[in-house]
């Protein structure tokens, strides 16, 4: 079976074809700057092909990928037949959603009314459903939820503190994001211990541009760092993460902005970015800091700090901790930052193994010999959790 995982965001679609016979990656690729121009790059093991397109819409993008799947020079396939199914990434699927679900008109409705709690993130993955069925109407389509693994939080976690009426209203709650990334690091975190993952419990730090933490017990997610949207918990590359509410309504007025202005400084100037004055990617400030940026050391220490501060609050609402695992872009390269953060984990049995911490690019204990909690790194892969729930749910 060939699954085409498909992930749209307003203006770019990003693609991977994957042979799940033996879950190897046939080709991958991004189109970029729709509805402006269109750029699109992809990769096979025929090398990479980078090319200017017309994209006026997600519809055109989508017919590029498949003309570039199928290209004699850099293809992978000779018939449309050969993509036996599509797994597209949905990031939002509310308290409708525990668990990943073939596309009928009712499922795509339910993402549709579910849209306002992810209004930048659900239309663009709605878009790339409907360009797929356009292009290829008769292969089955499967949705897979950043919120489902989530699903399994209790109401002490995900309830807030806000008069009762708001949540039966609204379903104003903590639902969490990158469900799928936490759900494949903690897998595959149990077969490198060696342990069945519903003995363990265990810590997950996604740490990229966007960041969160996960609390995994037994392997269910009952609690995480992100809300009821992707702007709360840590300190992120320009997500601002946990402040004090009445933050909003000071700077509205000492500002004169509106509501909605707050929220774009909150979620596009904020975190690392407003933080620094630098930038939002960590290895600028990295150098800014070695070059004596306080203001950017001060970033640094600020997002080290929180992920620090989440990883031992989730293993007190576990009572315990068996491994902590850093995933992501900063999380699986960014060595000085995994060290920092485990400076402060000592208490929890946290030792690092400085030669360990030093490599990249494949799963790891770094942990020394003797560390009573294990720390591990390893490269997540959200596209063959998308893939391989997409296989289960059609057979």
């Amino acid at each position: 079976m060939n699954v085409l995982v498909i992930n749209c965001g307003s203006s770019s679609l990003k693609y991977q074809l994957l042979n799940m016979t033996n879950e190897t990656v046939l080709a991958k690729g991004l189109c970029e700057r729709i509805g402006i121009d269109g750029k699109l790059v992809h990769e096979s093991p025929k090398g990479k092909h980078v090319a200017e397109h017309a994209m006026p819409d997600h519809a055109a993008a989508m017919a590029i990928v498949i003309a570039s799947l199928l290209d004699a020079e850099h293809g992978v396939i000779k018939s449309k037949d050969e993509i036996n199914a599509i797994g597209h990434r949905v990031v939002h699927g509310g308290e409708t959603f525990t668990a990943s679900a073939l596309i009928t008109e009712e499922i795509e409705k339910a993402i549709e009314d579910v849209s306002e709690l992810a209004p930048l993130h659900n239309p663009p993955n709605l878009t790339g459903i409907r360009a797929c069925r356009q292009h290829m109407p008769n292969v089955p389509q499967v949705a897979v939820f950043d919120t489902a693994f989530h699903q399994t939080m209790p109401a002490k976690a995900y309830l807030y503190a806000l008069p009762y009426e708001l949540y039966d209203k609204y379903k104003i709650r903590k639902y969490g994001f990158h469900g799928t990334s936490h759900k494949y690091v903690s897998s595959q975190g149990a077969e490198l211990l060696g342990k069945p993952i519903e003995s363990l419990k265990i810590v997950t730090c996604h740490l990229g541009n966007g960041a969160s933490v996960c609390a995994v017990d037994g392997g269910k997610s009952v609690d995480t760092s992100m809300g009821l949207t992707p702007l709360e918990g840590l300190a992120m590359g320009t997500r601002s993460g946990d402040l004090d509410p009445a933050v909003i309504s000071f700077v509205m007025e000492k500002e004169g902005l509106t509501a909605a202005q707050v929220t774009d400084i909150l979620n596009k100037k904020s975190g690392m970015l407003g933080l620094s004055g630098v930038s939002s990617d960590f290895r600028d400030l990295d150098t800014a800091a070695r070059e004596g940026n306080k203001l950017a050391q001060d970033a640094l220490d600020v997002f080290a700090y929180r992920v620090a501060g989440y990883v031992g609050r989730y293993a007190a609402a576990m009572n315990g901790i068996d491994a902590v695992i850093f995933t992501a872009g900063i999380g699986e390269n960014d060595t000085a930052i995994r060290e920092k953060i485990c400076t402060y984990l000592t208490w929890l049995g946290v030792e690092l193994n400085p030669e360990l911490n030093g490599k990249r690019g494949q799963a790891l204990d770094v942990s020394t010999p003797n560390a009573r909690t294990r720390t591990l790194v390893i490269p997540t892969n959200e596209e063959l959790v998308i893939a391989r729930d997409t296989k289960m749910i059609l057979k």
